[in-house]
């Protein structure tokens, strides 16, 4: 197997046509490429080191100082990037050659040596709450055949090896050996081969980039200078865009989809994500923290241990109803954990009926005839609307005996947490970076095994060898209809039994000032390169 990048050959080719048009935008060339762009993210990166903490509002900064040696295109497709071409050599060998002339900001060549060093860095990353190295487990061996030439050896077949790859940035082993992840805040690192170039990064407010005018990784940034805002809050990002301080924003508040869809002056952009919505309720704890009884005293025996009960919540959310009072539309409710259009959807999960009588039900059978109290933990600006979903859910669980306090923390204080198995019951977002179902199953779904890469971000700990038996099985398995099947199994058995409880898959947006377009993402990741002028 093997994939080589025709992009630039593409621009190079056409009739007479195509080259007028060509050598027009030659011409223009320097006044477009002059222009600076400021866009607002919903938000800030917890770490500038793009190997400490698999965030989704780090990768967002990296994407644009970093390349991968191979990512994912507006549709979640595996297309070339460090990496020109790669071969499947045999079953357990992968050979990648490094795009020839691709240098690092500083000027220094990228080399097979800078990859192997990147892979090996995200293991070594210490304090991470979610590391990368769950996408390097399956890699047993990494040899460099020359400057530009890597081959990997699995010790089992893995058809993960691309999709794995689009989520390690290749840093420059000479500018960040000896680093903590703590260093790379200053600038001390930041040396990517990305479109950009690191400038200054001021702690939850922005960063400061510049073009990479040695960029060789397909079309030249259009923006001589990027400044990325970040703005937790809805209604001022939209005022900042409204007012012209930033030419773009993300995640377009709900309450003002009217105003934007109306407002000639700008426009909107859609799509939905692969972000899956959900709760993680504690399955494993005979005590948990903020499980009580109707007095707020604690229970001795926790009842998110049943999955009746865990069943019961779920049958007590109205998912339909948070699509159309909350989201404004922007939701697709879902018992799954991939949209429709990813490898390994389970057509056969359905959605779970609104069904509050028969909670109550379930909640006597499990021998909770009155209910309990519970601490719905939740970030209050990472997903849209995240703290208004769990405020909406904590109301529908009231309905069903189960009194409902809800908690909204930054994320970086709720992620920290979390990690520490903090919580009883959680609402939490997660993308599959992998374009597939076995991102959420082995990251949030499979028994916590740090040497498989398995359960990073299991945070409470929930484990079913059921779930873990097919997930295994198809994370060694080649042919894609069996691999297919397999991880629809895994997913069926630990959605049934309530390891996770799926709310919906998020619709992500962007709006934009006239004159300025975007290409919506799949994986919703916002690139400053990604818009153009029109």
């Amino acid at each position: 197997m093997r994939l080589s990048s025709s992009f630039a050959m593409a621009s190079r080719k056409g009739k007479h046509g195509t080259l007028v048009l060509a050598l027009a935008a030659t011409l223009l060339a320097p006044a477009a490429l002059a222009q600076e762009f400021r866009l607002a993210m919903s938000s800030p990166p917890t770490s500038m080191d793009p190997h400490f903490y698999n965030l989704f509002p780090n990768l967002n900064v990296s994407d644009h100082i970093f390349e991968t040696l191979v990512k994912m295109d507006p549709d979640s497709r595996v297309v070339p990037g460090l990496a020109e071409s790669w071969t499947l050599v045999n079953n357990l060998t992968w050979e990648f050659k490094i795009r020839k002339g691709a240098k690092f900001h500083d000027g220094s060549d990228v080399t097979a040596d800078d990859v192997v060093w990147s892979l090996d860095r995200t293991a070594m990353i210490v304090g991470s709450p979610g590391k990368f190295d769950v996408y390097t487990k399956a890699i047993i061996n990494k040899k460099v055949m020359d400057a530009n030439t890597v081959r990997f050896t699995t010790k089992e077949p893995y058809p993960l090896m691309l999709a794995d790859l689009t989520s390690i940035y290749i840093v420059s082993k000479k500018a960040t050996t000896g680093l903590s992840s703590d260093d790379f805040s200053s600038g001390k690192g930041m040396v990517g081969s990305g479109p950009f170039k690191f400038v200054r990064f001021q702690r939850d407010d922005r960063v400061e980039l510049e073009r990479n005018e040695t960029y060789t990784g397909g079309k030249m940034p259009a923006w001589s200078k990027v400044t990325l805002r970040f703005i937790p809050n809805g209604a001022t990002r939209l005022a900042a865009l409204l007012a012209g301080d930033v030419q773009a924003i993300e995640n377009v508040p709900t309450p003002d989809l009217e105003k934007v869809r109306g407002d000639k002056s700008l426009g909107l952009y859609s799509k939905v994500s692969h972000r899956l919505i959900y709760l993680y309720p504690d399955t494993r704890r005979e005590k948990s923290p903020f499980v009580t009884d109707k007095d707020g005293k604690p229970l001795d025996k926790n009842p998110l241990m049943d999955a009746r009960v865990r069943q019961a919540l779920s049958m007590a959310i109205n998912r339909d109803a948070i699509k159309d009072r909350v989201m404004e539309g922007l939701s697709e409710p879902t018992n799954n954990l991939v949209p429709k259009t990813l490898f390994g959807n389970n057509a056969n999960l359905k959605l779970v009926k609104f069904d509050a009588e028969g909670a109550k039900k379930l909640l006597t059978e499990a021998g909770y005839p009155n209910g309990f109290g519970i601490t719905l933990h939740t970030p209050n600006n990472r997903y849209v609307n995240d703290e208004k979903i769990a405020q909406t859910i904590a109301q529908m669980f009231a309905r069903i005996g189960v009194a409902t306090k809800v908690e909204g923390l930054p994320m970086s204080i709720y992620s920290a947490r979390g990690a520490k198995q903090e919580y009883s019951i959680g609402l939490l977002g997660w993308g599959a970076q992998t374009g597939e179902a076995s991102s959420p199953l082995r990251a949030l779904l499979a028994c916590d095994d740090p040497v498989r890469g398995l359960g990073g971000f299991n945070w409470l700990k929930y484990c079913n060898p059921k779930v873990d038996e097919p997930l295994i099985k198809a994370l060694n398995t080649v042919d894609d209809k069996v691999r297919s099947q397999l991880l629809q199994d895994a997913a069926a058995i630990a959605i049934n039994d309530g390891g996770l409880i799926p709310i919906h898959q998020q619709v992500t947006t962007w709006a934009a000032k006239k004159g300025f377009a975007y290409v919506p993402r799949t994986d919703e990741r916002t690139h400053a390169y990604g818009f153009v002028a029109q």
